[in-house]
């Protein structure tokens, strides 16, 4: 026998031994089909797209952003296209950068970090190294291409604008997303997109952005791309971002900036029969063309500290006193309190007397009513009409026609501006530490109380619709440029109840400030046009006055009513009034037609 036969150790094979090697190899089986069964049908999604990521390189392509119209279908924001320097981490060679750094005039720290960066997100996910290069360069990457392996041009788009138009609040602009915008945005987003910053460019940003396409090619294990997967079969296109159509008239927004050309401050101009914001401007501003494509760090520091502040958006988020152009609160709260009737007088000699402190006006007015001292803006009047309506129920006036709040525009950082009240008063002074004289001055639209020019154009549009006006909005509709499917922009309808008696006497005042001998604001009229209007003059601690207009036309059946704010002037009549009245009578006309002796009066229905 030999020396190692099996039957020589009986107990070797007992059926206690056989036994446990038998279960021993049944636990195993089984462990190894229940993998089985959890790789192939529990987890095959996931480890299917593992998988498939490992060979194929899914190729990010982004869409052109929706091109922007006016009311009157102009394009006022469109693309053009941009190249950009781009490298997936898994393909960048570090012998090639310092060659790179010479091109692309970066130092080699800087383009370290953008690659180290990005291999944190995906080794495969292309970085762009620079965005926006100009022609020189691209020629030196064509020169350079077989030292540059795995260095790409890729061309993506940025903003254009063909019109002389500034309109950088009111547009916006883009910039490349953070790393809080992506964690706060969503999973559309990847680092390196662009994504509206400021204007309707954020606001929108859904609408405007698109939707992206993909493009899948096959890669060997080594990450070496190898040629379109399947024929492109799975391809994605990507999809262009809605067009956006505004209530803006660009022909009227060119204008009004160069009404703005000499002066700080701000003008808003609304379609009373809609509550579409016809212009808006803010003065100072900033060129959109240095925030499309790359901006400079200089041309971001000169603008941040620059002392004018051009990115304070003074049509939004100002809160300066009214001055007089918020007499009207005063009256209608009078009138439709029943504090006095249209025959009440008072006789003005140049100032009144409160106190031991003498209130001064601009002029002597003799004995006035309610509308003269409108039409004549007779502070006198409102200072001793402020005593009878009283500080609760003025500011209660106040917030039903929607100051000390928003007005809802379609645009970000409003101001909701300041209404004292009691409360606020006891709050800020104590209850013994202001007296009646406090209101003397909010009569005339000064002391505390702060508004802004969009809140005081959705004011007038109010009062020129008797009442109701709609909630101020920039944007009427997006259309999607394939399907043609079009999204209107929904507003909100506010509406006070005010008795027509009540609006007859101020809409007349009104009228007569504008069209009658004596009115502070004649230098708002519009040719052939019967309008209405408010003139102010906010006092101003640092230096002169703030000029204010505020008005509509044509009086009986209103189209536009406007708000201008021209800071550190004067009087309003001097410098807000003309400026409003060319605005108005380029949009109603559809042209200037004041300097044109010839000119005939034209139809104002069609705008």
């Amino acid at each position: 026998m030999s020396l190692f036969s099996i039957e020589d150790e009986p107990y070797y094979a007992s059926a206690a031994r056989r036994r446990v090697l038998q279960i021993i190899f049944a636990i195993v089986f089984f462990i190894l089909l229940g993998r089985l069964i959890q790789l192939q049908y529990l987890y095959k999604e996931e480890y299917g797209k593992k998988s498939f990521e490992n060979s194929i390189r899914t190729i990010t392509k982004i869409p052109l952003r929706g091109i922007i119209f006016d009311r009157n279908k102009k394009i006022i924001v469109e693309n053009r296209p941009s190249y950009t320097v781009v490298v997936a981490p898994i393909d960048f060679r570090d012998s090639t950068i310092g060659l790179l750094s010479k091109i692309l005039k970066l130092t080699e720290k800087e383009i370290s970090t953008k690659i180290n960066k990005g291999k944190k997100y995906s080794v495969f996910f292309p970085v762009r190294l620079k965005r926006d290069i100009d022609f020189a360069t691209l020629s030196l990457f064509e020169e350079y291409k077989k030292e540059l392996p795995g260095i790409e041009i890729q061309i993506e788009s940025k903003r254009n604008y063909p019109t002389i138009a500034t309109a950088s609040h009111l547009l916006g602009y883009n910039k490349e997303i953070s790393e809080r915008q992506l964690k706060k945005l969503g999973e559309y987003y990847e680092p390196g997109d662009i994504v509206g910053a400021t204007g309707l460019e954020e606001k929108y940003e859904n609408a405007l952005r698109g939707e992206k396409g993909f493009e899948f090619i096959a890669q060997n294990a080594r990450g070496q791309m190898i040629g379109s997967f399947e024929d492109a079969l799975h391809d994605v296109e990507p999809k262009t971002g809605s067009e956006l159509h505004l209530a803006i008239d660009i022909d009227v927004q060119i204008l009004a900036e160069s009404l703005f050309a000499n002066y700080r401050g701000a003008m808003v101009a609304i379609d009373t029969r809609d509550g579409g914001i016809i212009s808006i401007v803010s003065k100072p501003d900033f060129s959109l063309t240095n925030f499309s494509g790359v901006t400079s760090p200089e041309f971001l520091r000169d603008l941040i500290f620059n002392e004018e502040k051009p990115l304070f958006n003074r049509a939004l988020q100002t809160r300066y006193p009214p001055g007089s152009t918020f007499k009207m609160i005063l009256a209608v709260a009078a009138i439709e309190d029943k504090i006095i009737n249209e025959d009440w007088r008072i006789q003005c000699k140049g100032g009144y007397r409160f106190g031991n402190r003498t209130f001064l006006d601009e002029h002597v007015h003799g004995s006035t009513n309610l509308i003269e001292a409108i039409q004549r803006s007779c502070n006198v009047y409102f200072y001793q009409l402020m005593l009878k309506v009283g500080l609760d129920r003025w500011n209660s006036y106040a917030q039903k026609f929607g100051f000390s709040d928003s007005t809802g525009v379609d645009l970000f950082l409003e101001n909701p501006g300041l209404i004292p009240s009691t409360e606020y008063y006891n709050r800020v002074y104590g209850k013994r530490g202001w007296t009646e004289g406090f209101l003397l001055s909010l009569g005339i639209g000064q002391g505390e109380v702060g508004v802004s020019p969009i809140q005081l154009a959705q004011f007038m549009a109010m009062i020129a619709n008797k009442g109701f006006a709609y909630e101020p909005h920039v944007a009427s509709f997006a259309k999607n440029p394939k399907t043609n499917k079009i999204d209107t922009i929904k507003t909100k309808k506010k509406k006070i109840f005010i008795s027509e008696k009540t609006w007859q006497l101020v809409r007349e005042g009104m009228r007569r400030a504008v069209m009658e001998p004596g009115g502070t604001g004649r230098a708002s009229q519009v040719p052939g046009i019967i309008s209405a209007g408010k003139t102010g003059t906010a006092q101003n601690p640092h230096g002169k006055s703030h000029a204010w207009f505020v008005g509509f036309a044509p009086l009986d059946e209103p189209k536009i009513a406007i708000c201008v704010l021209v800071e550190n002037v004067g009087y309003g009549g001097a410098y807000a009034a003309p400026i409003a009245g060319l605005v108005m009578e380029k949009y109603l006309y559809g042209e200037i037609i004041r300097y044109s002796p010839n000119a005939k009066l034209k139809s104002i229905g069609g705008n």
